[in-house]
């Protein structure tokens, strides 16, 4: 049976409901799925039972954040509409979409009954098995009507009175990327016989503030451009009256009169501060205790594990013989809860007169910066409390050597099995230029036949001989030497974060006010030995 996945943009994210919905499969439309070129014909997908399906990040089975609570199905597409969980996960989701971050729904299904057709495949007949939200979406049938939390945080600026919102963002650094077609060819008899018609809007709890100030302006001549002026020089020449005047004001160059060619203002923000938390994702996530600022974790930890417990032990013994008798000793082992927190003071001028896109990308921001900040402290603890790896080279040999060094004394201290390679930009660099002897390319070829993982230099994820490939910007090293890379059990070493919260304070003496982000994170290296930084020869 045949299992396609593609996307479809969200249509409204209501964080006040707690309720994401949109068209999760267009009719009539052709999209690039992971199958190909697909058709949907109308009324081709089942649900047996809405209730049952989840909403996934990313086709991750692992990270459910919702479930369906109602589905529709018209000429133009199955819509749906999901209710989220009040966990962290499903609180991140909602900001994500609201933000317009994660903007796709991407639906999962087996194909039953299908026909090739001239260009793209044709389903007849398929069943529903998941929907996911991804970062984009394949097509534009369906665009975004209304965002509730838009307004609300808009007038929560405004109100003059305390504010305090709490969110958490957990970056998927497994992005889905599928282009897609947005209309059905209807140059062949092979299109399905229904017209796809535009979907009807899905209405939110609250109607979208779009800014005013960006979106629009006034031009006072239609000589905006050298084009547009030889336009009316010629009508003038011609006895126009109105381009006769349009000519004099413009004085024959925009040098002369620069008011007549306005500055546009595009609406799109250029940052290069989004990064997420590789080093994090990497380990164990734990629950952090509403209170307290110490946590300890009861733990029988050998020192071949890099604690100090003591293991009781079982003996053969001859035929009444005595036994023996060894004492189990078991320690605390404990982490400290930290406060990262930052501020921006704003006067009440720029928070209320300017763009209202300002106050929504000055939350981003910080947000991003903490994000940075807490990632950041995480690979100090990990380089911190591991143990050193064998001195090695830096080159693909190293790699190898350093990937078995770690797999091999980690099972042997731990238990577990090493399954995460956190590396910095110059080693990945270092994988995506490995050759071979024969110059075939290690970890970035297709297919290939001497397959030892797979690097992208377009993803921040991939897999290095058998280990999930993370790479972290934020490490001390920058270049290919000691504690450039970190090889891990994530059981070994587990991180315990709070929900981010966001606090607006209104300075009553200067009309200003402080805009803050702050959150609490312990770390707690469980198993010291589980943890292998490469050292360079």
């Amino acid at each position: 049976m045949l299992h396609l996945t593609f996307n479809n943009a969200i249509e409204a994210a209501d964080t006040e409901r707690r309720m994401i919905s949109g068209k999760i499969a267009p009719y009539g439309e052709v999209g690039y799925t992971s199958a190909g070129p697909v058709v949907f014909e109308r009324g081709s997908i089942s649900i047996p039972d809405v209730t049952k399906i989840k909403l996934l990040m990313q086709h991750d089975s692992t990270k459910p954040v919702g479930r369906a609570t109602y589905s529709s199905d018209d000429e133009s597409g199955v819509y749906a509409s999901f209710k989220i969980s009040s966990s962290s996960r499903g609180q991140d989701a909602l900001v994500l979409a609201q933000e317009n971050l994660v903007s796709g729904l991407s639906v999962g299904v087996d194909v039953s009954a299908s026909k090739q057709m001239k260009g793209y495949l044709l389903v007849t007949a398929a069943v529903l098995k998941e929907v996911s939200l991804v970062e984009s979406a394949a097509f534009d049938s369906a665009a975004v009507t209304d965002i509730a939390a838009a307004k609300a945080a808009l007038e929560a600026a405004s109100t003059k009175t305390t504010i305090i919102h709490t969110e958490m963002v957990e970056t998927e650094t497994e992005t889905e990327s599928e282009a897609a077609v947005t209309t059905a060819p209807i140059d062949t008899p092979d299109v399905p016989a229904e017209k796809p018609v535009e979907a009807a809007p899905v209405q939110a709890a609250r109607q979208i503030i779009r800014p005013s100030v960006l979106d629009s302006q006034t031009v006072r001549t239609p000589i905006t451009s050298m084009g547009a002026y030889t336009e009316h020089k010629i009508k003038a020449a011609m006895g126009n009256q109105d381009s006769m005047l349009y000519v004099t004001a413009a004085d024959d160059s925009f040098t002369n009169n620069t008011a007549f060619n306005p500055t546009q203002f595009l609406t799109e923000f250029v940052t290069n501060t989004r990064f997420g938390t590789p080093a994090i994702d990497a380990c164990s996530q734990g629950v952090l205790p509403a209170s307290g600022m110490t946590i300890s974790v009861p733990s029988l930890v050998t020192s071949s594990g890099g604690g100090t417990g003591v293991a009781p032990v079982v003996t053969q013994e001859a035929e009444a013989g005595a036994v023996q008798n060894t004492g189990m000793e078991t320690a605390y082992i404990n982490g400290t809860v930290k406060k990262y927190s930052g501020m921006n003071t704003l006067s009440v001028e720029l928070l209320e007169r300017s763009d209202p896109n300002f106050y929504s990308e000055l939350t981003a921001q910080l947000q991003n910066a903490y994000l940075k900040t807490i990632d950041s402290q995480v690979l100090t603890d990990l380089l911190a409390a591991g143990m050193n790896g064998t001195n090695t080279t830096a080159d693909l040999d190293g790699i190898i050597d350093y990937a078995a060094e770690g797999a091999q004394t980690i099972y042997t201290n731990t238990g577990y099995f090493a399954t995460n390679y956190i590396a910095n930009p110059a080693q990945w660099g270092a994988l995506i230029s490995a050759q071979d002897t024969t110059k075939r390319p290690v970890f970035t070829a297709l297919q290939p036949m001497n397959a030892a993982g797979q690097v992208s230099p377009t993803s921040i994820r991939g897999s290095v001989l058998g280990l999930d490939l993370y790479v972290d910007k934020n490490f001390t090293a920058t270049t290919f030497d000691d504690d450039s890379a970190v090889i891990l059990a994530p059981e070994a070493f587990t991180v315990y974060r709070s929900p981010q919260a966001y606090m607006s304070v209104n300075v009553v003496s200067n009309l200003q006010i402080q805009v803050a982000i702050y959150g609490f994170m312990a770390t707690i290296a469980k198993m010291p030995n589980g943890i292998l930084k490469f050292k360079k020869t």
